[in-house]
Order: C-alpha cells, then sequence, then structure tokens
C-alpha cells in the first residue's frame, strides 16, 4: 500500500518551521477577514468584518458596531475559504450549522463591523456600566407600578455606547406601554426597547446551572427555544415527575427534544403490545420492550413462562422453532403398577409405625398396672388423653378416686378409714388370705382383659373388678 504524506504533518516536520519563535509564527499569520461574535444578555450570534493589524484568539473581547449601537462582544471563530486552517471554519460550514440549529430562526446578524481590540478602558467601562443594571432595574418597576401596568420587569439590558436600553418583561396579556416608555426616555436619556419574553427566555437571562451540573442549554449555546411535547417525555422517562422533567424556567426540559428521534427510530423496530410473535423457545404475546436496551418481554404459549429476547431473534410466529417435548422419566413402565407399589409401601410404613406405637402403649399400661414407674406418654396417647378429657370428663375423675384408693390402701387388707366394703388392690392388698400365686393370675387376668378392650378402658374396667371382688 502506498503512503502519502499529509501537508500538516510535512510542515510539522519541517526543521526551519521548528525553529521559529511564537512571535515569528505570530506575524506569520495573516488577519482574519471576518470574524463571528458572541453579543448580548440574549447572547445572539453575529459574522462581521474585520480589517485590523491585530490577529485576536477565541475567547478575546472585541468592541464592533451592531444593529443596536457600540457593543462590546466576544469572539467565537474566524472564518476562511478553505478548511486547512485549524482555528477557522469554512463560510459553509457555519451556514450548515445555522441551518441546522434552527434556520430562518437562528438569532444571526451580518448588518455590522469589527471596529478594534477591546482595550482595558473599554473593559473598564463596560464594568462600570453593567454595574447600574440593578438599580435600573428598581427604577423601571417603580414605574411600572406606578402606570398600574400587569407586568413583570425581568432584567435591563444596556450596551457599551449606551445609544439603547433594552427591558425584557413577562405579561401574560397585551400590555399598552408607551407612556411608560416616554418616562423610561426621560429618566435615563436614551432609546428604549421594550421585549416581550417567555418562561424559557426568562431562564436564560436569569439561569445559570441545571440539576446535571452544566450550564443551561439556553444560556450557553442554544438559541431557538422551540416547544416540547409531552409525548417526548412518556417515551423517553420512566417517570412523569414535574419535578424531573422540567427545567429551571418550569418547563419540559430542553435536552428531551435532542434524542427524540433517536428513541423514535429504536421504537419503530420494537413490536406493538399483545402482538404475537415468535421466539428460539417458540411462539408467544409480547407484554412489554424496553427502547433502549432492545430486549421484548415475551410469554410463551407452550409454558406460560416470560423471557426475555433481543428484538434481532424475533421471527414470525408460524417459522420459529418448535421446542422438543421433555422426556417421559415413566416411559415405557406401566403408570398404575407404580402407583400400586407406591401406595403398598405407605400402607407398609403406615402398619409399621401404629404397631410400635401400640407396643409402647402396652408396655406403659402394664408398668402402670405394676404402680412402680410412672413413663411419660407418647404423642398420640397425650392427645387421645386431651380429647377423652374434653368429651367426657366424669369417667376421669372416677378413675383418679379409685387409683387414690389402691395407693392409699393398706398392705395387710384393712379398708380405708370411713370405708366399708372396698377391698384393696394392689401388690399383696388379698395375698394374706389367697397367697402369691392367686395374685399373680390375677394381674394376668386383668393384662389380657386390657389387651383386649384396649389402653383408654383399662384402667376402669380393672377398677370395676376389682370393687366387685
Amino acid at each position: 500500500m502506498s503512503i502519502f504524506p499529509l501537508p500538516q504533518f510535512e510542515a510539522d516536520a519541517d526543521p526551519i518551521d521548528r525553529e521559529m519563535t511564537d512571535e515569528e509564527r505570530y506575524a506569520a499569520l495573516e488577519s482574519p477577514s471576518t470574524i463571528v461574535v458572541r453579543m448580548g444578555f440574549m447572547r445572539r450570534v453575529g459574522e462581521y468584518p474585520y480589517k485590523g493589524d491585530a490577529k485576536p484568539g477565541c475567547g478575546s473581547k472585541m468592541v464592533a458596531r451592531t444593529h443596536r449601537g457600540i457593543e462590546l462582544v466576544e469572539m467565537l471563530t474566524t472564518t476562511c475559504p478553505n478548511a486547512g486552517c485549524g482555528k477557522s471554519v469554512t463560510r459553509s460550514e457555519m451556514l450548515d450549522y445555522i441551518k441546522d440549529s434552527g434556520g430562518k430562526d437562528y438569532p444571526f446578524r451580518t448588518d455590522g463591523r469589527i471596529l478594534r481590540v477591546a482595550t482595558i478602558d473599554d473593559l473598564n467601562q463596560w464594568s462600570a456600566i453593567k454595574s447600574t443594571c440593578f438599580d435600573k432595574v428598581k427604577v423601571v418597576k417603580r414605574l411600572v407600578r406606578e402606570h398600574g401596568l400587569e407586568m413583570n420587569v425581568i432584567e435591563v439590558e444596556p450596551i457599551l455606547g449606551e445609544e439603547q436600553l433594552t427591558v425584557y418583561y413577562m405579561s401574560e396579556e397585551r400590555v399598552d406601554f408607551r407612556e411608560l416608555v416616554k418616562d423610561l426616555a426621560n429618566e435615563f436619556r436614551t432609546r428604549i426597547e421594550m421585549r416581550q419574553v417567555g418562561g424559557r427566555d426568562e431562564a436564560r437571562l436569569t439561569a445559570d446551572y441545571e440539576k446535571c451540573g452544566q450550564h443551561c442549554c439556553c444560556k450557553n449555546f442554544l438559541k431557538v427555544l422551540k416547544p416540547v411535547s409531552m409525548r417526548s417525555a412518556k417515551v423517553q422517562k420512566a417517570t412523569l415527575d414535574p419535578l424531573k422533567i422540567s427545567g429551571r424556567c418550569g418547563r419540559l426540559m430542553c435536552c428531551l427534544r435532542y434524542e427524540d428521534q433517536t428513541y423514535e427510530d429504536l421504537k419503530k423496530r420494537l413490536p406493538h403490545r399483545k402482538k404475537r410473535v415468535g421466539t428460539p423457545e417458540g411462539p408467544g404475546i409480547v407484554l412489554d420492550s424496553k427502547i433502549l436496551v432492545q430486549l421484548v418481554l415475551v410469554r410463551l404459549e407452550a409454558d406460560g413462562r416470560e423471557i426475555a429476547v433481543p428484538v434481532e431473534e424475533l421471527c414470525p410466529p408460524d417459522e420459529c422453532p418448535v421446542k422438543a417435548p421433555e422426556p417421559d422419566p415413566f416411559r415405557g413402565i406401566d403408570r398404575g403398577e407404580v402407583a400400586e407399589k407406591t401406595d403398598d409401601r405407605k400402607r407398609r410404613k403406615r402398619h409399621s409405625k401404629s404397631r410400635g406405637d401400640r407396643q409402647a402403649e402396652h408396655k406403659a399400661m402394664a408398668e402402670a398396672e405394676d404402680g412402680a414407674v410412672t413413663t411419660p406418654p407418647a404423642p398420640g396417647e397425650v392427645e387421645s388423653a386431651e380429647e377423652t378429657t374434653d368429651t367426657d370428663d366424669a369417667p376421669t375423675k372416677k378413675k383418679r378416686r379409685r387409683r387414690r384408693r389402691r395407693k392409699s390402701g393398706s398392705g395387710d387388707g384393712t379398708p380405708e378409714a370411713g370405708g366399708s366394703s372396698p377391698a384393696p388392690t394392689g401388690e399383696g392388698g388379698g395375698g394374706a388370705a389367697s397367697g402369691d400365686g392367686e395374685g399373680e393370675t390375677k394381674k394376668k387376668k386383668r393384662r389380657r382383659r386390657r389387651r383386649r378392650r384396649g389402653g383408654g378402658e383399662g384402667g376402669g374396667g380393672d377398677a370395676g373388678g376389682s370393687d366387685g371382688s
């Protein structure tokens, strides 16, 4: 591939140019023929011819004669016929910028000329004139109250030559200020211009910084303040809180217009809600979409899952791949046989558990019959005891009385004091007459009866048999 030398790099590589001092380079530069400047409180833009010998740079203060009079302006750039100069722009580029920034509405003036570069005296004079603006605003507001006019004075703008004084005001209705202008002209001895502004122009005159941390767009570079629609705010913002979408002027932020076209182009690529679309996992219905990330939330028709799909992967619902069904784990096995085995396993587990509970109950009853050890009841016994207490309270009291009688009985068979006929039961209760063998036989019979009747009523049946013996 061939290498072509670039002229700007060749000029920098020239050893003669490297040896030049800054003064020699400055002398070698040509004076600009036209200069683009910014003027006034409203920061209008103008292009004026310049015929001086000085070579000002960007940001320099200059004195110019404009359509309002002699003003102090700020240099933005110079224009030249070609684009080879790094500190200038071509006139075609400047005209394209004006066309894109508002066209005929852009405040661009050419009826004037640059007089000179501002001197120290010019800067001091302008500072003194600008310091009187606050007092002049007070005078204008006083005269407005005297005339009884419904208007709000925002700012007063003088110029360096003091040929004109511009008064900016806000009013919702038409105001007849002819008498006011006469009084203002007599007061300030100059020509008076009354200019009505809106909320956005008021922010341009008085505001400084926005919530983003930058200078207000209307004060910094934005010259044409077009209205912003609520549709742009709905598309770009997730919330419609007025505090978050409004600027210093109290209206919708101008920056909503910057990306409006981009949002419109991205939104056209997304499908509408409730539309049937195809995804890599099957067809579904669109629930929601995100413009910036270009994602679509789809609910699948097959299983009802909600998935996020990039817009590039969407396709017509009839052309999307159909997801293969999941393999059946019971394929080739009789479902009835599997269910029968499962039920049989559960039944055996339940029977084994109930058999263990019964054995524990029988053991506890045998130990209670012996009258020596009292074991804590099983969980099933606690529940059955609570139910018995709630449903049948009288038989329980009888059982307690009989147990007290058996415990209070003497070892030699003597009845309780005050008792008449009950014979004591327990160890050695009737053993004095019949012997230990007969007592053991009675105990075995009682245990058999309890096993047949069950653990709930065994104590009551035994007590009844003892009373009758």
